[in-house]
């Protein structure tokens, strides 16, 4: 890779490992692109994919409100 591309990073949203996008395996779910380091954490995600998008979107809404979530199993 040349010095002078721009290279992103993203997080891998199964194990949580910082992937360099341009190297990564990429996945677009409901207008969002994701970013894995393998095969089987892109394919773990394929199987559980509404279940992760709304586990993030719950999180993301808890950073603009003043109550205190919790998270826990269900």
């Amino acid at each position: 890779m040349r010095a002078d591309e721009d290279c992103g990073v993203a997080v891998d949203p199964i194990c949580g490992q910082p992937v360099l996008e341009s190297d990564a395996q990429e996945l677009e779910y409901k207008r969002r692109r994701y970013f894995f380091c393998s095969g089987r954490c892109r394919a773990r995600f394929e199987r559980q994919a509404e279940r992760i998008h709304v586990n993030e979107l719950a999180k993301l809404g808890t950073l603009f409100t003043d109550r205190r979530a919790s998270w826990g199993v269900a």
